[in-house]
């Protein structure tokens, strides 16, 4: 088998209904995590405090996060 590149690998994935459905349940830990590491030049002391755990993010937080990043916030309960 040779190699094969990412977007064949993930159209592969996305067959099957049950990465599907992973996917989808991690898509908010996914933008979080990588809104976290893009801000992380920025406020580096801030975020490592959020990502070890040692606070939790306020909405003000993450509006400022959100604002950083250029990005909207998006919130909501399923």
């Amino acid at each position: 088998m040779g190699n094969m590149d990412w977007k064949t690998h993930k159209r592969q994935l996305l067959k099957r209904s049950e990465f599907r459905e992973a996917l989808k349940e991690t898509e908010l830990e996914y933008q979080v995590a990588r809104m976290l590491i893009e801000a992380r030049i920025k406020k580096q002391s801030v975020i490592s405090r959020v990502e070890s755990a040692r606070s939790l993010p306020s909405l003000t937080f993450l509006r400022k996060l959100a604002s950083v990043l250029d990005t909207n916030l998006k919130l909501e309960f399923k």
